[in-house]
């Protein structure tokens, strides 16, 4: 016969006047935390009792019930309606719900008392977040929540803000398959599908920190902190029809412009509006433009212009502003630091003794009316004006220079002759591997050696995306990082390198007008931008930051800050320089090497051949050599006769989309699948006759 199961048997509840009870020494909470007391009887006072006391009858000394009861669970209970009490809000002998444990129970006091507050759970982050929707879709309002949860609106901000997510990622977080840092990261878009494919990504990854979340929820939006933002203003944007994502759970210098067009529309029409006041001070023509490519005004001349002098009141007026300036840093020349609001004075101050001296020019209304200015966006947010330059064309008769001796408007690249690339083959003037630096044998109107500018410019591209392809493969960058240390701690290796590690940026002042707008140009602003954002501002909590991220992360900041010292230049060195040309020779083949690792791709990469960055700007004989290689010599064939402006024009036509690179910026070993295979004769010439 079986055992029967012994049934238990609950303390019995009932009422108890207020009067009657007291708080007992066995409850074991000490340290006030939580919500006060205070806000506890005001929520009593709202809603009344929730939760009944735990009590125990007060035995005397011969063990008799005296009629009191002591609270060993439920104190803060217990002082809020003391409180109420002492506020006259509720009567003295007012019932109170308790359960009672009976007299001589085997549970001790101090047991009930660290149950009830070790047992209990805290609400799940969104239940809580359900709860409050459910609130707000009854009529209540954000601060009504907050009140009577006694938290601030900011938290009932944040909670709703989880109902942008996907109910997909909440049931996944609801499982404990995200956490609530991760969903928090997804609140910024209100885009349930994008929210969920960025999730398919990272959830396949090592790093799936909230800033990676962040970062590619946001990458196809604009910063309010961008200088287009402060162009025209947020105001003006969101009176367009713009939206704003914010970001409630992190600081977001003032969210994301979800809307580039409307905000590129609004920049160029306030651009057009002061390029047209800037056109009625007298110059022949303005052009406008987002940005322009740097050096574009390389081909244009510069008319001379005067400073407008100061005016008596401006004089005035700086002869005050420098002798302010020097009575407060002589009165706190002693001083560790200037208070704030000095300083805050100080700053004033030179801004306005700058605006002061940074003074206008005046021209000649003569030369005005055959000259022009740019109008462009600066990089901080204002308007850019760049006054009196002079087309070609416009330049008086006894100014002009032609580029070319015979009038056949060639240009002429004899004052240009330099080493070729690779043209030459690989070989320094001991027979090694390397960048010839031996010009080759001229022919007649033939391959001459490419300019030394123009090869400063393929290989400044080429530069450009071999450290975006180098910060994109943590692997390589810590290999090459390895192994320039090595050589320099173990064999100290002279000369310049490709890497250089410590790490410096290497400017590329010279480079094609299409760089700056180009794949590689726009990934590595688009990584430094992310990275820029997360980093602390403070020097040691930087070092925590970075000794807190896991390898991934910290592999691929290591390949970003690395990328910025890679250095595949050619330069032309000056005979007795510091740098000898043997050593730039050398670097260039350590470039190649990386670019090779790197499996490297000028054409992914988006270089294309153009009249501007290097058609125009070669021989005829090179001209054709490049539409042969890509195009074959039936297509090279119908354009000989050209001449060489239309011939540029021409092969740009013919070698768009071919996937055709000069020699200085294909990667040894990606040649025979990277270039297209040359066109034999016949081979597709109808269609592109048709082009």
């Amino acid at each position: 016969m079986a055992t029967a199961i012994p049934k238990l048997t609950l303390s019995s509840s009932r009422d108890i006047p207020f009067n009657r009870l007291v708080l007992s020494q066995s409850n074991v909470r000490r340290v006030k935390s939580g919500l006060s007391i205070e806000e506890l009887a005001r929520d009593i006072e709202r809603r009344g009792l929730l939760q009944s006391l735990n009590v125990r009858p007060v035995l005397d000394d011969t063990g008799a019930e005296t009629g009191t009861y002591e609270v060993p669970a439920g104190g803060r209970r217990f002082r809020a309606l003391e409180l109420l009490v002492k506020q006259k809000k509720l009567a003295k002998t007012a019932p109170v719900p308790c359960v009672v444990r009976e007299a001589g129970s085997a549970i001790l006091a101090e047991d009930d008392s660290l149950a009830e507050n070790v047992q209990r759970v805290a609400l799940h982050p969104l239940d809580q977040f359900r709860a409050f929707r459910d609130m707000l879709e009854k009529g209540m309002s954000e601060e009504e929540i907050a009140a009577a949860f006694f938290v601030a609106p900011a938290v009932v901000r944040q909670r709703l803000r989880l109902m942008t997510v996907s109910d997909k990622l909440l049931d996944i977080y609801e499982q404990d398959g995200i956490k609530l840092e991760q969903l928090m990261a997804f609140s910024i878009s209100d885009d349930h599908a994008r929210q969920e494919q960025v999730w398919d990504i990272v959830s396949q990854s090592h790093n799936r920190e909230p800033y990676v979340i962040r970062r590619m929820l946001t990458e196809k939006t604009v910063r309010a902190s961008d200088a287009r933002a402060r162009f025209v203003g947020l105001d003006t944007y969101l009176a367009s029809g713009g939206h704003i994502m914010r970001d409630l759970f992190e600081a977001d210098d003032g969210g994301w412009l979800q809307n580039p067009a409307i905000l590129d529309r609004l920049v160029m029409e306030k651009l057009h509006t002061a390029a047209e006041n800037i056109r009625t001070e007298g110059w022949n023509w303005v052009e406008t433009a987002l940005s322009f490519p740097w050096g574009h005004t390389r081909q244009f001349a510069e008319i001379d212009g005067t400073e407008v002098p100061l005016t008596d009141k401006e004089t005035v007026q700086l002869e005050a502003l420098r002798a302010e300036q020097e009575s407060i840093e002589g009165e706190y020349a002693q001083a560790d630091e200037y208070p704030d609001e000095v300083d805050a004075r100080l700053g004033e101050i030179e801004q306005a003794i700058l605006a002061l001296e940074d003074r206008p020019l005046a021209f000649d209304p003569a030369e005005m009316a055959r000259a022009g200015a740019f109008v462009s966006l600066d990089s901080d947010g204002t308007l850019q004006v760049e006054r009196g330059f002079v087309l070609p064309e416009d330049m008086p008769a006894e100014q002009e220079q032609a580029d070319d001796v015979d009038g056949t408007g060639e240009y002429d690249h004899a004052a240009y002759d330099g080493p070729d690339d690779r043209l030459a083959g690989y070989g320094d003037d001991g027979g090694g591997e390397g960048y010839s630096i031996s010009p080759e044998p001229e022919e007649e109107d033939g391959i001459r050696p490419l300019p030394d500018r123009l090869l400063t410019e393929l290989t400044a591209w080429r530069t450009l995306a071999l450290r975006d392809a180098f910060a994109s493969n943590p692997h390589t960058a810590l290999t090459e990082l390895l192994h320039t240390l090595v050589r320099d701690v173990y064999w100290q290796t002279s000369g310049a390198d490709c890497l250089e590690a410590y790490v410096r940026e290497i400017s590329l002042p010279v480079h094609s007008p299409d760089m700056p707008g180009s794949l590689p140009a726009h990934a590595l602003r688009q990584r430094n931008e992310g990275w820029k954002h997360d980093l602390p501002e403070d020097e040691d909590a930087l070092w925590r930051w970075i000794d807190g991220l896991d390898d991934t992360s910290r592999m691929a900041l290591l390949a970003h800050c690395l990328s910025f010292g890679v250095n595949a230049l050619y330069e032309r060195m000056p005979a007795y320089g510091a740098v000898s040309q043997r050593s730039v020779t050398e670097r260039l083949k350590r470039a190649d090497r990386l670019a090779s690792a790197l499996s490297l791709d000028l054409v992914e990469a988006g270089w294309q051949p153009t009249v501007e960055n290097y058609l125009g700007r070669v021989t005829k004989a090179r001209i054709l050599q490049a539409v042969r290689e890509a195009r074959g010599d039936e297509a090279a064939g119908r354009i000989a006769h050209l001449k060489k402006p239309d011939m540029a024009r021409e092969a740009e036509r013919l070698l768009e989309g071919a996937g055709w690179l000069p020699e200085a910026l294909r990667t040894v070993g990606l040649a025979d699948q990277a270039q297209v295979e040359t066109v034999t004769a016949g081979e597709n010439m109808e269609a592109i006759a048709a082009e």
